[in-house]
């Protein structure tokens, strides 16, 4: 491992100078689980990391009517540890509780996750699928990305080299709504998704009905996408086997994968359609009121 300065700044100006200063050779750490590893092998080669864990601002977990605030830095085990937070966004719980082990859980955060950009991502699939905007701050001030949109390619996203994410702002639930997320892994810990898919719906008054729907995929394409026409197909629809298997089948055209070590291309396109089955009736059930007899990561 390469040398390099450390700063631990505890106010977010100091974290934006710090980064202004650093002419792009700055990395940001918030659990360190991805960046640490990535400076050791030689991947990455900082002159600078910037922990941002003593922040405020990146440490914000509000959940109120108006939604769900969440800090960049709020690590996975503050998530699902929280009172309300698993049964509002479970979604977002299913994903946080699959991060490595505990020893990770406590020091990982979504907004690292997301910061990462990886195609497998666990979480990203569930922000965006719950309607995640991602709050950026910069030398001018701040600026808001959906969720979708802020990941650009394997390891980019939006982020400018003197910006960092501070937030993700999430609105709030309606009645009779429900998510779920599930993945694909070779073994049962500590690994990564062959495929991964988030989904949130809400139903009708009378719970027989879409209202509306968000499908999201990962280790799929290259970066984790909204699965938006699918999505969009749903609503209006009233519930029964044939619909969420006519989205499943949807889902498959759409999704363009490679083929890695991890999986052919056609194994992924099957494993889509399979989970997206399972997370639509997951996510479907919860907004019911049923209880979704489901183990985290299986």
């Amino acid at each position: 491992m390469r040398d390099f300065e450390y700063e631990a700044p505890t106010t977010l100006k100091q974290a934006l100078d710090l980064l202004s200063q650093s002419n792009g050779k700055a990395r940001l750490l918030a659990g360190g689980t991805d960046l640490i590893d990535q400076v050791r092998i030689g991947r990455l080669e900082p002159d600078l990391i910037i922990d941002v864990k003593k922040i405020p601002e990146l440490n914000v977990l509000l959940l109120n009517d108006q939604g769900l605030r969440l800090g960049a830095a709020v690590p996975c085990s503050r998530i699902y540890e929280h009172a309300d937070l698993p049964s509002r966004y479970s979604a977002l719980a299913d994903s946080v509780h699959i991060i490595g082990g505990i020893q990770i859980q406590n020091r990982a955060s979504v907004g690292g996750n997301i910061c990462n950009s990886g195609p497998a991502a666990d979480t990203t699939p569930s922000v965006i699928a719950l309607g995640g905007v991602c709050v950026i701050a910069g030398p001018n001030g701040n600026r808001e990305v959906p969720a979708e949109d802020f990941c650009t390619g394997p390891g980019k996203n939006v982020l400018q080299s003197n910006e960092l994410l501070t937030e993700i702002r999430f609105p709030s639930r309606p009645s009779n709504s429900g998510s779920h997320y599930r993945r694909f892994i070779p073994r049962n810990e500590m690994d990564i998704a062959v495929v991964g898919v988030g989904a949130s719906v809400e139903l009708s008054s009378d719970k027989s009905s879409i209202v509306s729907a968000r499908i999201a995929i990962a280790a799929v394409p290259p970066t984790p996408l909204f699965v938006k026409d699918a999505s969009d197909a749903l609503a209006g629809q009233t519930i029964d086997d044939a619909l969420i298997k006519k989205t499943a089948e949807a889902v498959k055209e759409i999704v363009s994968p490679i083929t890695d070590m991890r999986g052919t291309k056609e194994y992924r396109v099957h494993l889509s359609g399979v989970l997206t089955e399972r997370v639509l009736n997951g996510a479907i059930s919860r907004a019911k009121g049923e209880k979704l007899d489901y183990r985290p990561g299986h």
